[in-house]
């Protein structure tokens, strides 16, 4: 597998394992983040994500800059779209991480988010492709 292959498939592991966590911790009910063992890790996991998606989409071109299975052009216009929900999910964990006390619920409204879900099944699709290519 090549390096930027690696990167790929990290970036969808952190991504995946981060909004898993928020799962987790969306299902606690806790008010706040603060003096909890799950808030120290939930800042890590919004720190983890937010590295996995800055440049997301200019690593995936990377990858299938030359896949020779997709007519030229194609993958230009997947991207743009990976791209937009990748910033959109950027912008609004960088929200959800510069408060000072987290909630369950804050989590649970950021996990319903239509762009992180958009991403996320982006994610999905881009990951099963770039396998076959």
């Amino acid at each position: 597998m090549s390096a930027a292959r690696d990167d790929v498939k990290a970036r969808i592991d952190a991504i995946e394992e981060s909004y898993e966590f928020y799962l987790a911790y969306a299902a606690q009910g806790l008010s706040s983040d603060q003096g909890v063992k799950s808030g120290g890790q939930l800042r890590e996991f919004l720190t983890q994500m937010e590295k996995a998606l800055d440049g997301l989409a200019d690593s995936f071109r990377a990858v299938v800059k030359d896949d020779p299975a997709a007519p030229p052009g194609v993958w230009d216009a997947v991207l743009s779209v990976l791209d937009a929900d990748a910033s959109a999910s950027l912008a609004t964990i960088r929200l959800v991480a510069s408060r000072a006390g987290i909630s369950s619920q804050l989590i649970d409204n950021l996990n319903a988010n239509i762009h992180l879900r958009a991403l996320l099944t982006d994610l999905f699709l881009m990951d099963d492709l770039i396998d076959q290519s």
